[in-house]
């Protein structure tokens, strides 16, 4: 009967620390828009959720491309479109920081040629303090709609 109550007061105890939200970052609704011409960049997107404390994006990889970059599309001086390449992006805690069309991006570089759209590829998010996350992430056709999440 003790082994009892001290396995249900583990579980309260257990289920009181993730009363304040996720310990770390948290990744979820990624894909990536494959290019509609061979050999041009493709992009990723994801939502990044913030967790018990700050944390900085330093890098994003892709599975199945030779190099990643972050960026921010904006409009600048005389209403033309602009993208500015990121060093880094704040994840502050408890915050929801989305990476989407017309916004922030990360460029996918020499994408494999034999990337089919439908597939789920994986996404590497590094972080300053050295953590990092693994994140699928489901290959779109440059034409079709972006995911519904």
């Amino acid at each position: 009967m003790r082994r009892t109550g001290v396995g249900v007061a583990l579980v309260l105890v257990a289920a009181l620390g993730g009363c304040g939200g996720p310990e770390r970052v948290t990744a979820d609704d990624a894909w990536i828009r494959l290019p509609a011409v061979p050999g041009r960049p493709g992009a990723a997107y994801f939502t990044l959720h913030g967790g018990r404390s700050d944390a900085t994006l330093i890098d994003v990889s892709a599975d199945i491309a030779v190099r990643g970059e972050m960026h921010e599309s904006m409009t600048g001086a005389g209403g033309m479109a602009a993208m500015t390449p990121l060093a880094s992006v704040a994840v502050p805690a408890k915050a929801k920081v989305v990476f989407a069309p017309g916004g922030r991006h990360v460029m996918l570089f020499d994408i494999n040629p034999k990337a089919k759209a439908g597939r789920i590829y994986n996404l590497t998010l590094n972080f300053a303090n050295g953590g990092r996350i693994y994140v699928g992430a489901t290959a779109v056709a440059a034409a079709a709609p972006a995911p519904s999440f």
